[in-house]
């Protein structure tokens, strides 16, 4: 069974596009029947909503590429926060792509796989227990990127806060405040931007088990039952 607020957390999450915007009304209505949100963060849910369904879509359009494509520090491909641009990602993400696959799920997106969007639609086919888990693995990410968003008085905060509450868990304070002490980006400094992405190339090397223990862990809680969850998690020991 789906969970709709997921998918539909999934969708805001994503780049507006007229269609998007059509769906406004139907993904408001997901969130104003799940009992799992409160009050407050339904109508947090709601302005954002209002906002990508009746706004200029060129201009929602501009806004979106300024926060999340040219905002290093707000970027929804989660491996980045973790690994930035070094080889590492690129070997997580291939593990995330297999098990993407051995759970049936087929993203059919230019995005990367560790695309929040992308992630969150594959949770969505999960189980609610599953869901909870990867999304309190990712806790502190999703908090960090909350509080900068917020810091914008930016609409898409509400987004943030909702996988934290769907997490279920708090996100460790410290963790949350070491990320925050990295300067946010500036989006209208192309040159700066250009000097980041030149830094290291992302490799998608044959080794698909590099990576951190804590990657490792987030995908063997993805499918436990995957050939590579189960070479993950034994290289993490």
């Amino acid at each position: 069974m789906m969970d709709r607020t997921l998918k539909a957390l999934s969708l805001l999450l994503s780049y507006p596009t007229a269609d998007l915007q059509e769906a406004m009304p139907e993904i408001e209505a997901v969130f104003s029947a799940d009992p799992r949100l409160d009050p407050a963060l339904r109508a947090a849910l709601q302005k954002l909503t209002k906002s990508l369904g009746q706004g200029d879509l060129y201009d929602l359009q501009e806004r979106y590429v300024m926060l999340f494509d040219r905002s290093r520090t707000l970027s929804l491909n989660l491996f980045e926060h973790v690994h930035g641009e070094s080889r590492e990602r690129g070997g997580a993400m291939v593990s995330l792509l297999e098990t993407y696959r051995a759970g049936g799920f087929h993203p059919v997106t230019s995005e990367l796989p560790d695309h929040l969007p992308v992630l969150l639609e594959f949770l969505s086919t999960r189980t609610p227990e599953d869901a909870r888990e990867i999304l309190a693995d990712a806790a502190h990410i999703l908090d960090a990127i909350r509080a900068r968003l917020a810091r914008r008085e930016s609409e898409y905060a509400a987004v943030l806060a909702a996988l934290s509450k769907l997490a279920g868990i708090k996100a460790d304070a410290g963790v949350v405040a070491d990320m925050l002490a990295q300067p946010d980006d500036d989006p209208t400094d192309l040159e700066a931007l250009d000097a980041v992405w030149e830094e290291t190339e992302v490799t998608f090397g044959p080794d698909p088990q590099a990576g951190c223990p804590q990657v490792r862990e987030m995908l063997t809680r993805l499918d436990p039952q995957s050939p590579d969850a189960a070479r993950a998690a034994q290289a993490a020991k």
